[in-house]
């Protein structure tokens, strides 16, 4: 099974810009910033071919390409520089790409928001961080063991990056993932809310219920006020009735405040003859 960063790397192996001698410039060393050795190692195969053709186009004929269990390995007899300038947007694109494809990696979507690039230089996770910041993506470097990560977790940074680098039809599919996600996210958040709301009604619905019921033990009913004595009866009828809901019931309707004014007597009233 695929995963979604093989996906998106199949994607971006396929752009057509291989004539284009500076943009096959920018996008190898994108490559090469990633680790410091001649030797590129990965599990796509669309990955491999990619930098077998940039290297190609640059000129440089002088490697290997071999199996190491079920990864490939891409080897030159060399140590291969290259050295550009980069002087507008499509080459920082090329150049960003290049990096990703060359130690980068995102979660699905389905499970979390996550994207990262491995560097073994932090001097070269800077200059990539930068170039990320030009076109006003958010990304942080953290440091792994001995590597320096480029990572981003908000879905909508990671959409634009994947939309940037040239990844199209990654990015429909990303979003369509992140709504769905953010829409059940926002569901769960509603019922959560509902339910801790309820929760809080039916608590302090016991309470009054108890103090009602204490108060008519006790045979101090006829304390409260006439007024009182309603809401009292209202509530012991109406255990799961709101306070708005409750003022509604009343002979003369009130509002939540008045409600909560006369429970707020009854429960002082039960509270004086907890202690007596």
């Amino acid at each position: 099974m695929e995963t979604f960063s093989k996906k998106v790397k199949e994607e971006l192996s396929e752009i057509k810009n291989l004539s284009n001698k500076k943009l096959v410039k920018c996008e190898l060393k994108g490559y090469l910033l990633t680790t410091d050795s001649n030797k590129f190692v990965t599990e796509s195969e669309y990955n491999i071919n990619r930098f077998s053709k940039l290297l190609t186009n640059s000129g440089i004929e002088d490697f290997e390409i071999e199996m190491q269990g079920n990864k490939f390995c891409i080897t030159t007899k060399k140590k291969v520089e290259v050295d550009t300038e980069i002087e507008n947007e499509e080459e920082i694109k090329a150049i960003v790409r290049g990096s990703f494809m060359g130690a980068g990696s995102v979660n699905d979507p389905k499970n979390k928001y996550h994207l990262e690039i491995v560097f073994q230089s932090e001097e070269n996770a800077k200059k990539i961080k930068e170039l990320i910041d030009k076109v006003r993506i958010n990304c942080k470097i953290l440091k792994r063991e001995k590597n320096y990560i480029i990572y981003m977790k908000d879905g909508e940074d990671i959409a634009n990056f994947l939309a940037f680098i040239g990844a199209n039809k990654a990015v429909l599919n990303f979003e369509d993932i992140r709504v769905l996600r953010d829409i059940r996210n926002n569901v769960n958040r509603i019922v959560n809310c509902e339910t801790a709301n309820l929760n809080k009604v039916i608590k302090t619905s016991v309470k009054q219920i108890e103090d009602i019921k204490l108060i008519k033990k006790k045979n101090k009913f006829n304390n409260l006020s006439e007024k009182e004595k309603e809401l009292a009866d209202l509530r012991i009828k109406n255990p799961d009735a709101t306070l708005t809901e409750l003022g509604k019931m009343l002979k003369k309707p009130i509002g939540k405040s008045g409600v909560n004014h006369r429970l707020k007597a009854i429960s002082e009233l039960a509270e004086e003859l907890r202690k007596s």
